[in-house]
């Protein structure tokens, strides 16, 4: 791990990440331009940096990537239930959450189908935790570029979003260890966005 710190590509990576969450978080009003170009960029420097991953055939990954969405989806499904039973105030913030950062026009829905959920998956699972696992056994690996992913969620101010983000990290960063394919990751956080934004949101 102590190679990690001196790959100045992994750091450049991870900082550029925060600096350009910190201002996609910043201004609502603007939140979907600025998040649409942050990912842009993220997309960029990732191909750039590093190598993108697919070893498995287009059939196993829609697949695997369906079936691993709707999974993930079934499990915060579950959560949130939890959570209503029991009458918890955090029901009030996911409301929120979904105020502030669902897609409400036609062309955030675009931008997320065709830049952000793609750029995410790329970056967070093509270029941070394969650059990890460079360093590091798989298992922390997952771990580290998970809670990274989740570190620049924070900046939303919603604590709730960084769990979010943590606990679909680990599960999208088991899925890109074991096939090594980021049309699946890709595939899987889009049936996941489908659910929570279309068909089966929570609010």
């Amino acid at each position: 791990m102590k190679n990690v710190a001196a790959d100045v590509r992994f750091v450049g990576g991870v900082f550029l990440a925060h600096l350009l969450m910190y201002f996609t978080f910043h201004d609502k009003s603007i939140f979907w331009y600025i998040f649409s170009a942050a990912l842009l960029f993220l997309i960029s420097y990732s191909i750039i940096m590093e190598e993108m991953e697919n070893k498995v055939s287009f059939a196993t990954y829609l697949l695997y990537g369906a079936f691993s969405g709707a999974f993930l989806y079934g499990l915060f499904w579950i959560g949130f239930s939890l959570f209503d039973f029991l009458n918890l105030p955090i029901i009030n913030q996911i409301d929120k959450l979904y105020a502030r950062f669902s897609p409400s026009l036609l062309w955030h829905y675009f931008v997320l189908i065709l830049i952000i959920i793609p750029g995410e998956e790329i970056f967070w699972r093509g270029f941070v935790q394969k650059r990890l696992m460079k360093h590091s056994n798989i298992t922390l690996s997952i771990a580290l570029s998970s809670v990274l992913y989740a570190s620049v969620h924070l900046y939303s101010g919603y604590w709730m979003l960084s769990f979010a983000a943590l606990i679909a990290g680990l599960v999208w960063g088991w899925l890109y260890a074991w096939k090594r394919s980021i049309p699946l990751v890709i595939v899987s956080h889009l049936v996941f966005d489908l659910f929570m934004f279309v068909l089966l949101p929570f609010n």
